[in-house]
């Protein structure tokens, strides 16, 4: 790589780490602030006063908030997440398997939307401003006006209840065949997927539609290259950048959006665990997924940048 690019990718990672940091203290800081006594909820309304001075001594309550965030990051940084106040489990422990399936299900769910939108963005661009442009940007702008929960729900409804093709609890567990767990994903990993493929069409559509008005494009068109040519071997690849941006954009929604999906389908994500301790008010649990679904889309951000960066030919070949 040359000394520009080098230079651009190491502060992008020094800048994604600065504010994964101010993420942190955003999250501790949120979970502080919350109403209520979390000695009094785990406890409940009966505890003593002694318990609950006790309890709060155990947990570390009674100390600081600087002190208790930087023993918090402190564990953090050498893998302890804590342990969770309503089962008295490990955090890690507990996370790892709902991490697992919740990547499971972001992973079909991109391999299916990134190609998909890429073709049908090719398409309305080959075929712009006739029917099939109009007809593939109109079904796009609906998909796009209907809300993850809306979308589950319908899916529920015809395929799960009304033809009984798929089952509406996307049950999964460890050592389960592979075929019966992608009929147990199929539902929520086509909600994910109809949820982010609209945007990555119409942003695929938008970029190649920009590189199209460049002089060298019209220089190929005049050449007596076909459409399809000039689209595939001029306009894309130099539109590769933005388009990089929005997927990754997408693929980092598809793992931390994932939260209404999850619930909807009582899949055993990250997002259902999240929920599920939220309602418990289990502080430690919260701060723990929050700060990884903020670690997944910074790092999914800055990936982007730095293909954006190697893919720009000015950086690659500076005068």
């Amino acid at each position: 790589m040359s000394s520009p690019i080098v230079k651009l990718v190491a502060q992008r990672v020094a800048l994604g780490i600065l504010l994964l940091l101010a993420v942190s203290v955003l999250i501790f800081a949120g979970t502080q602030i919350l109403p209520g006594d979390v000695a009094q909820a785990i406890l409940g309304q009966s505890a003593t006063p002694e318990s609950l001075a006790n309890l709060r001594e155990q947990l570390g309550l009674n100390q600081p908030a600087y002190i208790r965030y930087f023993q918090w990051l402190g564990g953090v940084l050498t893998g302890d997440l804590g342990t969770a106040m309503s089962s008295g489990q490990d955090i890690a422990t507990s996370i790892k398997g709902r991490l697992w399936n919740t990547l499971f299900l972001a992973f079909w769910a991109a391999i299916v939307a990134v190609p998909l939108a890429i073709i049908l963005g090719l398409i309305a661009v080959r075929y712009r401003n006739g029917w099939v442009d109009k007809l593939i940007s109109g079904l796009a702008l609906a998909s796009t006006s209907f809300p993850e929960f809306f979308i589950g729900y319908v899916l529920v409804y015809f395929f799960a209840v009304k033809w009984q093709i798929f089952p509406g609890i996307s049950t999964v567990y460890d050592g389960m065949p592979f075929g019966e767990r992608m009929q147990a994903i199929a539902l929520p990993a086509t909600a994910l997927t109809l949820v982010v493929l609209a945007h990555m069409m119409r942003m695929t559509r938008a970029a190649i539609l920009n590189v199209m008005q460049s002089a060298y494009v019209e220089t190929a068109e005049l050449k007596g290259l076909s459409a399809f040519n000039v689209i595939r071997k001029h306009a894309f690849p130099n539109a590769i950048a933005p388009i990089i941006n929005v997927v990754m954009l997408n693929l980092a929604y598809l793992i931390v959006g994932v939260v209404v999906v999850e619930v909807i389908f009582v899949y055993p994500g990250m997002g259902q665990y999240l929920v599920d301790h939220v309602t418990k008010r289990d502080v430690p649990v919260v701060q723990a997924v929050g700060l990884i679904f903020a670690a997944v889309y910074i790092s999914l951000n800055i990936i982007a940048d730095i293909a954006a960066i190697i893919a720009n030919p000015r950086l690659r070949h500076p005068k």
